[in-house]
């Protein structure tokens, strides 16, 4: 593991989001992209994606290759004239519940607005600049890349358009048993965090 629960929560809590605590299963979900890659588009799953919770008073803490990043092949064929969704960093409060990804597994799916960055220059670089932010409903969902058992993904290719994704097959079936805890208990409404690797000390 690279990070610790400690790192996230003190990265988290410093840029002045929410941090859930008191009760099981209240789930800090956390992205962390790679800010070493300096916005080039490596087509790897070179992010983190974080879990932090609690069960009986004992703090669990799960890690998790994952990708905050579109893949090369939507960077290339652009699914919106405006460019690749870049997810912007932040703390995205209800935004996401347990519902059907594409119509075919359950994952967790977006239901409030998002903010991206808009890069359409297909140049193998994010351009992650403010003024081509954009809001709204664009299905930046987290969700798995391979469906096959036991198997993990190494190149993100058409598994994100924009997406969060979660490169083993087994990390996702283990989040998505505790994202069903949580909705069992708090209701099936999910906050998103997406922080940089550089936010952690």
């Amino acid at each position: 593991m690279l990070y610790t629960r400690e790192q996230i929560q003190k990265a988290v809590e410093s840029k002045g989001y929410k941090w859930f605590e008191g009760g099981d299963y209240n789930l800090n979900i956390v992205g962390v992209r790679n800010s070493d890659t300096n916005g080039v588009v490596t087509n790897k799953f070179d992010d983190k994606f974080t879990l932090s919770y609690s069960v009986g008073g004992e703090m669990k803490y799960h890690e998790f290759d994952a990708t905050t990043d579109p893949g090369s092949h939507w960077e290339k064929n652009l699914l919106n004239k405006d460019g690749v969704a870049i997810l912007v960093p932040g703390q995205y409060r209800g935004s996401h519940e347990i519902r059907l990804h594409q119509g075919k597994y359950e994952a967790l799916c977006q239901k409030k607005p998002v903010k991206v960055y808009r890069d359409n220059n297909m140049d193998g670089k994010y351009d992650m600049l403010e003024e081509n932010i954009h809001e709204g409903i664009y299905g930046i969902n987290l969700h798995r890349a391979t469906a096959n058992e036991g198997g993990k993904s190494t190149q993100i290719d058409k598994w994100s358009a924009g997406c969060q994704v979660i490169a083993a097959n087994d990390d996702f079936k283990l989040f998505m048993e505790l994202a069903h805890k949580a909705k069992d208990l708090y209701g099936n409404s999910f906050t998103y965090t997406l922080i940089e690797s550089k936010d952690l000390v």
